[in-house]
């Protein structure tokens, strides 16, 4: 659901899976994309590119903190090389 939103209203997506900045970032990413957007039809995309791939690169971090905190908590899984 947070993609959709991502695409559809890029800066609202990023600052509900918490990226206040990213979000910042990308409404002058839209300004400049919607100015020279009309020249160049490809740029009015990058704006929800960047908001989807931020997106995926924070879940991912978060994934991997998770992993990481699980890993210290409990010990590494067995067969794991020490």
């Amino acid at each position: 659901m947070i993609y959709a939103l991502s695409v559809l209203l890029p800066p609202l997506g990023l600052l509900l899976n918490g990226q206040p900045f990213s979000a910042i970032f990308n409404l002058f990413l839209i300004v400049f994309c919607v100015i020279f957007g009309l020249v160049f039809h490809v740029l009015l995309l990058v704006p929800s590119a960047h908001a989807v791939i931020a997106v995926y690169l924070k879940r991912d971090e978060r994934r991997h903190r998770e992993v990481v905190e699980a890993i210290r908590q409990h010990g590494p899984p067995p067969g794991y090389p020490r």
